[in-house]
């Protein structure tokens, strides 16, 4: 990785996925149970998709790509729990697919 998080995350907000920009309009502006939402957030040398500070909750939705990748993911989702963080993943087909089922569920981790 070329860049450092900062300049990553940048990049990842101006480049979201169409999964990640439903999510997003839906978790911004204290929508998900008057919780604060940040999307593509730096964590020490990671940058996770959604993460609501007060809860240590981190959502990341998840591409094909990642099917290539679940050594890396294992990798990564290990630390961030040991940093005390609760990390829920979803695919891009369950935001497409079912994305009130998604909401529900994220909707009881913020209460």
């Amino acid at each position: 990785m070329s860049k450092n998080p900062t300049q990553l995350s940048r990049k990842l907000r101006r480049d979201q996925t169409p999964a990640e920009r439903i999510v997003w309009l839906k978790l911004r502006d204290r929508q998900m149970n008057g919780q604060k939402w940040r999307r593509q957030q730096p964590i020490d040398q990671y940058v996770v998709d959604f993460l609501c500070p007060e809860l240590k909750l981190i959502v990341e939705i998840d591409g094909d790509v990642h099917a290539f990748q679940e050594t890396q993911d294992k990798r990564r989702q290990a630390y961030l729990e040991a940093q005390g963080f609760r990390v829920m993943r979803f695919t891009n087909n369950d935001i497409i697919k079912n994305l009130d089922g998604v909401l529900a569920m994220l909707w009881e981790l913020c209460q």
